[in-house]
């Protein structure tokens, strides 16, 4: 009998443990069954980001790289063969036109101009001695005839042919005189101006950005011959530079000349303005664009002909028209027709058709099927479904 006394005190111990515990669960549970229905209807409403459809301005754009290249830029050759007797400018040399960049010495063309002013000072003295042959002639002539009409019986008419000869061969002498003159004065101003050309001077405003002859140098004359490895230097006008950029076909009806465009330089972090200045008025049939070109003033130099650019065009503009963001509307098959998700007054979910216009990269243009205002659902939209209640949320979205 003693040694049950411990078993039974150890059983009823356990016994009161089970019951104990017991009562705790079910005491849990009746906590957990307090949690309202309305508690539990909130936490099953999903929540939904949307966008107020707005009135705004809208354009379409459309951006292509390109590369500034000088508006001009030649290699300068010399027009004759000479030594580089003085030179005035080096890499980098900003010049004017007319400028003088370099002078040649060419004494064979000196020697030249010499023998042609010794040949026009003969030719005029040739021509100051038949000058006075002639009028020693033409006089005797005139003072013959005069003597024949008034004294036939004096003066034979052979000596008045002879008279009348010399007189015409005089005046041909004269002719001839004059026309050696001339020819003399022609050579002298040819090779006078061929000396010119010893004096190279810039044929427009620019920069040497190359040199490829110094001091002492033969230039030779730059004929198709031998171009290509005889030039002085390379002159670039760069206080204006072009932008050539290929259109794509679908954007040429939106080009038009003298327009201003915006040209955004990353190297230098900043924007310059730019004017659409030519077209070669044709379709590419290879890449199907069109070459259009793009000035830009550069008086202070800051951009260097090579920077890449992008250029922003404005193709199309509407004006106080309904715009929601693209993500907004799910497009459909046909062009122009789309759907979205409208968020009611009462928080239910609407799917609306609508028809689009404009479109750029971040909002569309809604023609017809929604109002200033309606909450349009933004984002994915196939997790929510037609009447379903939501949680609206409004957020910002960054627009152009």
């Amino acid at each position: 009998m003693t040694g049950g006394q411990p078993m039974r005190t150890i059983l009823h111990l356990q016994a009161r443990s089970l019951l104990l515990l017991v009562l705790g669960c079910a005491l849990l549970a009746g906590c957990a069954s307090q949690t309202t229905p309305s508690e539990v209807n909130a936490a099953s409403v999903p929540p939904v980001a949307v966008v107020p459809v707005t009135r705004r301005d809208i354009s379409t754009t459309l951006q292509i790289a390109s590369e500034f290249q000088p508006l001009q830029e030649i290699d300068i050759y010399a027009k004759v063969s000479g030594y580089i007797k003085k030179l005035y400018v080096d890499w980098g040399t900003h010049v004017q036109q007319g400028q003088l960049m370099a002078v040649l010495e060419i004494p064979e063309l000196e020697q030249q101009i010499d023998h042609d002013q010794a040949a026009l000072a003969e030719a005029e003295q040739d021509l100051h001695r038949a000058q006075s042959a002639y009028s020693v002639a033409h006089i005797t002539y005139q003072r013959l005839v005069g003597v024949q009409k008034s004294r036939p019986d004096l003066i034979s008419q052979q000596d008045i042919d002879v008279a009348q000869g010399k007189d015409l061969e005089a005046s041909d002498g004269v002719s001839a005189a004059q026309q050696a003159l001339l020819a003399a004065k022609d050579s002298l101003d040819k090779d006078k101006t061929l000396y010119a050309y010893a004096h190279m001077t810039a044929p427009f405003d620019g920069i040497v950005t190359r040199m490829y002859a110094y001091t002492g140098a033969l230039l030779p004359a730059g004929t198709s011959s031998n171009i290509g490895n005889s030039a002085l230097c390379h002159l670039s006008q760069n206080d204006v530079l072009r932008l050539v950029i290929p259109v794509p076909e679908r954007a040429v009806p939106d080009i038009h000349i003298g327009e201003t465009v915006q040209v955004t330089v990353s190297a230098l972090n900043r924007n310059f303005d730019g004017k659409i200045v030519r077209t070669a008025d044709q379709i590419d049939l290879a890449t199907r664009t069109m070459h259009t070109e793009v000035q830009v003033q550069n008086l202070k130099y800051q951009v260097v002909p090579g920077m890449y650019a992008m250029v922003t065009i404005p193709l199309q503009t509407a004006n106080n028209v309904l715009t929601v963001p693209v993500q907004t509307v799910q497009p459909s098959s046909t062009q122009g027709q789309g759907t979205v998700l409208v968020v009611d007054a009462s928080n239910h979910i609407q799917r609306r058709d609508v028809t689009t216009g404009l479109q750029n990269a971040t909002s569309i243009e809604i023609v017809s099927g929604l109002n200033a205002n309606d909450r349009v659902v933004f984002g994915e939209q196939a997790q929510y479904r037609q009447g379903e209640l939501v949680s609206p949320t409004v957020v910002k979205v960054q627009t152009e």
